[in-house]
């Protein structure tokens, strides 16, 4: 006999998801049907989830910020936890949400439930929450522990708010010294040098102007002269460099170069292993099988190419091979990481010592973080001190040049 994953109401007026043994979904329906329950959705479990969570409307009704939807997430979860029935809860943090576009979709999800739909494909045919999510709510159904899995997901997602608000937090001083350095290296190149340009040539002597000045002296007049239209050139460049990068052969160009980098490549490794071992605990203890939690879970890897080795993983679970044996195939996790799961899929620990490698791999990446960052600040000083010391050298070379060839000079 099949696995069925059927969605129910009760003759309480509840939605439920239950798993039913039959020989056709015909037959599950049936024996449903006549235990009292109102059947709308009759799956085959071999599918796995994607069959389940079948995306509906994808029409976006505004993105929503993640504060905004971690606030929800902690509300929802404390009042399912003090007993409101789901609709309810709904209504309730519909009215008193601040964000509008939050309220537009939780007025579509409220409709929803009404007409018999369970919360997790409510949800889904928003097409704006990610599938863990969904995924994660379908799980809370289906094992009826549904305020547990949302208190796991509001920990999982205050771990990823907090990290990328670091990584944003660390980026944006080196950012802002790059911008400011280079604002500086225009004024000089754009504004000052073409200036002094009639200087440079009543300082020329017999020998002529040094050849730094002569380099930097033809770059700056050439942009200074022509700058109304190699301006919008560049601007040009850069759009069309921006647009390639969202295409997906650029994307995974980009993400290809950026795991190549010294401790770059290390740190997104880092951060992807704690981001995937946390969303494969979340999904595993809200009763998702494995191969399942793998699908989903490899869906948020925001690295296309990680993601593209990754691909071969899942065909080898449902083949029975070991996850850990499975997990080597994709090549790029450390091997800390494969040891301390595979000690976890041994002992029937799995859960557990995803946690433990997601908070590993957390400390991990601050450390590194914080390493790349200490490091991009000299770097960049340097980098643009060359630049400046470059530019001032080309300035003052023809000044003692035409010093020490004058008469005080000469003596």
């Amino acid at each position: 006999m099949a696995e069925f994953i059927c969605r129910l109401g009760t003759p309480s007026g509840e939605i439920v998801t239950r798993v039913v043994e039959a020989t056709t979904q015909r037959e599950a329906k049936s024996k449903l049907e006549s235990e009292g329950f109102r059947v709308f959705t009759v799956s085959n479990s071999e599918k796995g989830l994607s069959a389940v969570l079948q995306t509906g409307s994808t029409s976006k009704k505004g993105r929503i910020k993640s504060g905004d939807f971690l606030l929800f997430n902690q509300q929802l979860s404390a009042l399912l936890r003090a007993g409101i029935p789901v609709l309810q809860a709904i209504n309730l943090l519909k009215q008193r949400s601040a964000s509008s576009s939050l309220r537009n979709i939780l007025d579509d999800v409220e409709e929803k439930i009404k007409s018999g739909t369970p919360l997790s494909e409510a949800f889904e045919a928003q097409g704006v929450f990610p599938k863990i999510y969904t995924a994660s709510i379908l799980a809370g159904e289906r094992s009826g522990a549904l305020d547990d899995v949302l208190s796991r997901y509001v920990h999982y997602l205050k771990r990823s708010v907090g990290i990328a608000r670091k990584l944003r937090g660390a980026l944006a001083y080196p950012a802002f010294l790059l911008f400011a350095a280079a604002c500086m290296v225009a004024f000089l190149v754009l504004y000052i040098v073409p200036r002094m340009s009639n200087l440079f040539e009543g300082l020329s002597t017999s020998k002529g102007l040094p050849l730094p000045t002569v380099i930097v002296l033809t770059i700056s007049t050439t942009l200074a002269n022509n700058f109304w239209w190699v301006l919008p050139l560049l601007l040009i460049l850069i759009i069309a460099l921006v647009l390639w990068l969202r295409t997906t052969s650029g994307k995974l160009v980009l993400h290809n170069f950026l795991l190549r980098l010294p401790l770059v490549g290390t740190l997104i490794k880092q951060m992807t292993t704690a981001q995937l071992a946390r969303s494969l605990s979340t999904l595993i203890s809200g009763g998702i099988t494995v191969p399942d939690s793998w699908e989903i879970a490899s869906q948020a890897i925001t690295n296309l190419e990680l993601r593209r080795r990754s691909q071969s993983v899942q065909p080898m679970i449902r083949e029975g091979r070991m996850f850990t044996e499975s997990l080597e195939k994709a090549n790029w996790l450390p091997e800390l990481a494969l040891d301390m799961i595979g000690i976890g899929e041994n002992s029937g620990s799995l859960r557990e010592m995803l946690d433990e490698v997601a908070n590993f791999y957390d400390a991990e990446s601050e450390v590194r973080l914080e390493q790349l960052t200490t490091l991009l600040e000299p770097i960049i000083l340097v980098f643009m001190a060359i630049i400046v010391v470059t530019i001032l050298m080309a300035i003052y070379l023809p000044i003692i040049q035409a010093i020490s060839s004058g008469p005080f000079g000469s003596r």
